[in-house]
C-alpha cells in the first residue's frame, strides 16, 4: 500500500507532486527549522484515488489517526478534549498554486462543550466563540454547502443591532447568539445538526477538500492556467494558532519583493487580532506589513530574517503567510510567490545580479505570456481626467468598461462583445468567473494580498483594490465615490493597476515603454529606460544568444516587414499575396476572371504585374538581407468576386429598370460558376495554378524581377517562394517546373542570378502523411498549422468556435483550444510525421512553421522539441516567439512560478 499521510517532517520541498505546493513548503520550512505548528499531510495520491473511487482510500482513516495521535502528543492536547482541546485547520494544496479556488476549514475540534476548555485555556471567553462561530460558519459553507448568504446576513444584523461595523467590537453575548443561529441555519439546510464529535468533523472537512477539487471555480481556474486535471490536491491538517487572541496577536501575508514591480523592500499586509482568512479574504482593510515593526517589533524583526532565509533558499521571490500568537510568530505557508508581468522580469535580473541563479535561469524563469502583457498600451491621463478614487495599485495594467457588480452580469455583458469591470466590495472565490471575464477590478476592500489582488496578479488583469472612499453598493448596482459622485452599472470607468487610479469614463491610451523598446525608440541603457526595460533587454538579450530556432514574421506590406525587422523578426516566413490583391486592384482580378479569351487573361495579368512587382520590390527592401517566403495566391478566386446576393439584386433591379449592365451579367455567371459550397476544400492554392493559366507565373515573374531590381540597386535579396495547398507531389512538380522557367527566363533577361528556392506549404493531412514523396519536390515545407488544424479535426474555425468549443472546454474534450495551441496528438502528430520522413528524403530540407500556433508559447516549446529551423508569426508576436524558443533550448529547468 503506498504511503498516504507524511508527517511535515517527513517531505521536502521535491515532493511537491505527492504533497502538493504547501504541503511540500512547509514540510521544507520544517526542515530548516523555522516555527511552523505541527502537522501532516495526506497526499494527492489518497484523493485521486478517492475521486476516481468516490470513496476514501484503502487504510486511510487509520493512516489519519495514527499521525493524529503523533500530532496531540507533540501538541499536548487531544483534538476535541472539553477541558483542553487540540484544535486544528484543513486546507487545500495541490501542486500548483490556485489561490482560494478550493477549500479550507479552521478550528477544528470546537463543539459545545471544548469552546469553555479554550476559553479557561486561553483566559478569553469572547475569543473561544468567535472561533466556535467561524468554524460552524466555515464548515456549513464548505463542508455542509450552505449558502454564504443567511450567515453573513446574520452578522451583519447582529453589528447593526449593537451599532458597530467590525466583527471584532461584537461581545461574547452576541457571538454566542451568532453561533446557535449559525447552527439553526445549518439544519434548516440540511435537515442535520452541526456534527459535535470532533474526529467527524475532521473526516467530513477532509473529504469536501478532495471533493473541492473538482469545484466549478477551481475547474475554470485550472482551464484558465492550463493545469492538468488529474493532479489531484493533498490536505494538509495543522494544529491551530491564533491570531484572535488580542491585539497582541495578528495575522498576515508578507512578500519578500513588491510582487506587483519587483521592487526590493517589505511588502505584505497585517491585521491585528484576526485570523488568516480574514487578511485574504479582504473583509477588513489591514496595514501595510512595515506598519509590524511598530506594532511588535521582535516578531517583525524575526519575520525579516526567516523572508530572507527563505528567499535565499528557494532563490525567488517567496509568498509568505504568518500568525502571531500573543507576541509568537508561526509560519504557516511559503510559496514561489505569484507576480505580475511588470515584476518578473526585474525580479529574474536582481536574483541574477545577486547570484542566487544565472542569466540563463532569469531567462527561464520568465514567459511569453508575460511578455506580451508588457506590450498592452498603458493610460495616458490628461488633465482632463476625473479621477473619482484612489486604492492600492494591485496588479498593473490600463482597463477600461462598464462597471459591472456581479459575477454573472460580468460574464453575460463580456459575451455580447461589452468590455466590463468588475467592481465588488471585496471578490470571493465564487468571483473567478466575472474576474476572467473583466477586463479590470476594482474592490473596495483588500489589500496586495486579498483575494482579488492575488488572482487578478495572476491572470495578467488590472486590479485596483481597497478603494476605501467608495461605497460599492452591490444592490442597488452602483458606487458613490468622493464628492457624491454615482457611478451606475453600465457607466464606463478607466481602472489603473498600476498607480491605483480610478477614472471616470474612457482614458486614451499610450503605447507601452516596453513595446517602445521593441521599436527601437527607447535606449535601454539611457536614462528614460526604468528598471523594466532594462530588464526585458537585458532578458531579451540572452534570449536570442542560446536559442536555436530562428523567428521570422508574417507580413504583407512593406510597414508590417519593417516592424517585424524592429521586433527582432529574423526574415519574413509568410507573405501572403492575396492581400496584394484588394481595394482598387480588385477589378484586374474580376478582369482576369472574366476573360474570355487568351489576349484578355493576358492584359488582366499585364495589369497585375508592376503592382505586384512593386509591392515585393518594398517588402525585399525592408528585409534586406534576410529571406523573405512569398505565397504565391491561396484563396478560392470568388473572395475577390462581389457577394452573390448583393450582385444578384443589383442586376435585377438593373434590368427592371430597363438598363441592364452586360458587365454585371457576366460577373453575376462568373460568382455562379464559382460559387462552391465549402470553398476551403475548393478551387484554390495549388489547384488555382494548375487551373488559371499564367497567374502563378505571373506572381513568380514579379517576385523574381523584384529581387533583381534589389540586387541591381546593391540590396542582397534573399526570395523563397512557397506553393500553398499541395496534396500530391505531381502538383507541387507541375507549378515548380513553370516556377523554374520564369526564374531562369527573369535572371536570363536581367543578367542577375536568382537563387530563389521553392518549396511548399504543409496545410492538408495528405501532405503530411506523403511528405516524403514531396519532399523530392521541395526545397523546404512551411506548416500552415491553422489549416492543417482545420483539416485534421473537420472543423471550420469561423463557425465551430462561437458554437460549441464552450461546451467542449467545460466538459474536457478541449483543454485549451486547438486553434490557440497545438494539438500534439493529432496534428502535432502529422507534422512528426512529416518532418521525419521529409528529411529523410532531403537532409537539408528547410523546415518552418507559419501559422498562428508559432506566436502561442506552448506551440513554440513543443515546435523547438520536433525539431524545426524556424516559426514565423505575427510581428506583435516577434518577441513572444523569439522569449520561447530561449525557454526551449534551456528546457526550463528553473521550475514554474504559477
Amino acid at each position: 500500500m503506498p504511503k498516504l499521510v507524511y508527517d511535515f517532517a517527513e517531505g521536502d520541498k521535491d515532493l511537491m507532486d505527492l504533497l502538493g505546493g504547501k504541503g511540500a513548503n512547509l514540510a521544507e520550512m520544517a526542515r530548516l527549522g523555522l516555527p511552523v505548528p505541527p502537522g501532516f499531510t495526506i497526499t494527492t495520491e489518497a484523493c485521486r484515488v478517492y475521486l476516481a473511487e468516490g470513496r476514501e482510500p484503502a487504510g486511510l482513516r487509520d493512516a489519519v489517526g495514527g499521525h493524529l495521535a503523533g500530532l496531540e502528543a507533540q501538541a499536548g492536547r487531544t483534538l476535541g478534549r472539553s477541558d483542553d482541546p487540540l484544535l486544528v485547520s484543513v486546507r487545500s494544496g495541490a501542486r500548483f498554486s490556485m489561490p482560494g479556488m478550493m477549500d479550507t476549514v479552521l478550528n477544528i475540534g470546537l463543539n459545545d462543550a471544548s469552546v469553555a476548555g479554550l476559553a479557561a485555556r486561553t483566559g478569553d471567553e469572547r475569543f473561544a466563540w468567535d472561533s466556535y462561530r467561524r468554524l460552524i460558519q466555515m464548515f456549513g459553507k464548505t463542508v455542509l454547502g450552505v449558502p454564504g448568504e443567511p450567515f453573513e446576513e446574520a452578522l451583519d444584523k447582529a453589528k447593526r443591532d449593537r451599532g458597530v461595523t467590525g466583527d471584532v467590537e461584537l461581545g461574547t453575548g452576541d457571538l454566542k447568539v451568532l453561533a446557535a443561529e449559525f447552527k439553526d441555519i445549518i439544519r434548516g439546510a440540511t435537515g442535520a445538526p452541526f456534527p459535535q464529535d470532533p474526529r467527524m468533523q475532521l473526516d467530513m472537512a477532509v473529504r469536501a477538500v478532495f471533493d473541492s477539487w473538482n469545484g466549478e471555480r477551481a475547474r475554470i481556474y485550472r482551464r484558465r492556467e492550463r493545469i492538468p486535471d488529474d493532479l489531484g490536491t493533498a490536505v494538509n491538517i495543522m494544529a491551530m494558532v491564533f491570531g484572535n487572541l488580542g491585539m497582541d496577536s495578528g495575522t498576515g501575508v508578507a512578500f519578500t519583493r513588491d510582487p506587483a514591480t519587483g521592487r526590493t523592500g517589505v511588502y505584505g499586509d497585517y491585521l491585528q487580532n484576526a485570523q488568516g482568512e480574514d487578511v485574504v479574504a479582504g473583509i477588513r482593510n489591514t496595514v501595510p506589513l512595515d506598519e509590524l515593526e511598530h506594532i511588535d517589533k521582535r516578531s517583525y524583526d524575526r519575520l525579516l530574517q526567516i523572508m530572507k532565509t527563505l528567499e535565499d533558499h528557494y532563490r525567488d521571490l517567496c509568498d509568505i503567510e504568518f500568525t502571531i500568537e500573543r507576541g509568537k510568530l508561526w509560519m504557516l505557508q511559503t510559496r514561489v510567490g505569484k507576480r505580475t508581468a511588470e515584476a518578473a522580469f526585474p525580479i529574474a535580473v536582481q536574483l541574477a545580479d545577486q547570484g542566487l541563479i544565472g542569466m540563463d535561469e532569469a531567462v527561464a524563469r520568465v514567459g511569453g505570456d508575460q511578455l506580451g502583457r508588457l506590450m498592452f498600451p498603458r493610460f495616458h491621463a490628461g488633465p482632463r481626467a476625473r479621477r473619482i478614487a484612489a486604492g492600492i495599485a494591485a496588479s498593473p495594467g490600463a482597463a477600461v468598461g462598464v462597471a459591472v457588480f456581479d459575477s454573472q452580469t460580468a460574464v453575460r455583458r463580456a459575451r455580447d462583445g461589452e468590455r466590463v469591470v468588475l467592481v465588488r466590495r471585496e471578490t470571493a472565490p465564487d468571483d473567478l468567473g466575472g474576474m476572467i471575464a473583466a477586463e479590470g477590478i476594482l474592490t473596495s476592500r483588500g489589500g496586495k494580498t486579498s483575494h482579488a489582488a492575488v488572482v487578478a496578479r495572476g491572470m495578467g488583469t488590472a486590479c485596483v483594490c481597497g478603494a476605501e472612499d467608495l461605497d460599492v453598493d452591490t444592490v442597488r448596482r452602483r458606487f458613490t465615490g468622493p464628492g457624491g459622485v454615482v457611478v451606475a452599472e453600465g457607466d464606463v470607468i478607466s481602472v489603473d493597476g498600476s498607480s491605483g487610479a480610478v477614472y471616470l469614463g474612457e482614458l486614451p491610451v499610450v503605447p507601452s515603454p516596453v513595446v517602445r523598446y521593441f521599436e527601437g525608440g527607447l535606449d535601454p541603457e539611457g536614462p528614460e529606460a526604468g528598471d523594466l526595460v532594462k530588464a526585458v533587454h537585458r532578458i531579451m538579450s540572452r534570449a536570442d544568444a542560446v536559442r536555436r530556432l530562428a523567428v521570422r514574421a508574417n507580413a504583407d506590406t512593406p510597414d508590417d516587414a519593417a516592424r517585424a525587422r524592429r521586433f527582432g523578426a529574423q526574415g519574413i516566413g509568410l507573405c501572403r499575396t492575396e492581400h496584394m490583391f484588394l481595394g482598387e486592384r480588385r477589378v484586374h482580378v474580376e478582369r482576369l476572371i472574366l476573360a474570355g479569351t487568351d489576349a484578355e487573361r493576358e492584359r488582366a495579368l499585364a495589369a497585375l504585374l508592376p503592382l505586384q512587382r512593386g509591392d515585393f520590390t518594398a517588402i525585399l527592401e525592408a528585409m534586406d538581407g534576410l529571406p523573405v517566403t512569398v505565397r504565391l495566391l491561396d484563396p478560392p478566386l470568388h473572395e475577390f468576386l462581389p457577394d452573390f446576393t448583393e450582385l444578384s439584386v443589383r442586376v435585377a433591379l438593373a434590368e427592371a429598370r430597363g438598363e441592364p449592365s452586360e458587365h454585371d451579367r457576366r460577373l453575376l455567371a462568373a460568382v455562379r460558376r464559382l460559387h462552391e459550397q465549402n470553398p476551403m476544400l475548393g478551387l484554390r492554392g495549388v489547384r488555382l495554378g494548375l487551373v488559371v493559366p499564367g497567374l502563378f507565373g505571373m506572381q513568380v515573374r514579379a517576385f523574381a524581377e523584384a529581387a533583381a531590381a534589389c540586387a541591381g540597386a546593391g540590396l542582397h535579396p534573399r526570395g523563397e517562394i512557397m506553393i500553398p495547398l499541395v496534396a500530391a507531389v505531381q502538383e507541387l512538380e507541375a507549378v515548380r517546373a513553370d516556377a523554374q522557367r520564369v526564374l531562369a527566363e527573369v535572371a536570363a533577361e536581367t543578367g542577375v542570378p536568382l537563387d530563389m528556392p521553392i518549396g511548399t506549404m504543409i496545410e492538408l493531412p495528405r501532405a503530411a502523411l506523403t511528405a516524403g514523396r514531396i519532399a523530392e519536390a521541395a526545397q523546404f515545407f512551411s506548416f500552415g498549422t491553422n489549416d492543417l488544424t482545420q483539416t485534421t479535426w473537420g472543423f471550420s474555425r469561423d463557425d465551430v468556435e462561437g458554437a460549441f468549443f464552450a461546451p467542449y472546454l467545460d466538459k474536457g474534450i478541449f483543454s485549451v483550444s486547438p486553434f490557440e495551441t497545438l494539438d500534439r496528438a493529432g496534428v502535432g502528430r502529422l507534422v512528426e510525421i512529416a518532418v521525419a520522413e521529409g528529411r529523410a528524403r532531403r537532409p537539408d530540407l528547410g523546415l518552418g512553421v507559419c501559422g498562428e500556433h508559432a506566436g502561442d508559447p506552448a506551440s513554440v516549446r513543443y515546435l523547438h522539441e520536433v525539431g524545426v529551423d524556424y516559426v514565423s508569426c505575427s510581428p506583435f508576436r516577434v518577441p513572444i516567439a523569439r522569449l520561447e524558443a530561449a525557454r526551449a533550448a534551456l528546457g526550463e529547468t528553473a521550475g514554474d512560478t504559477r
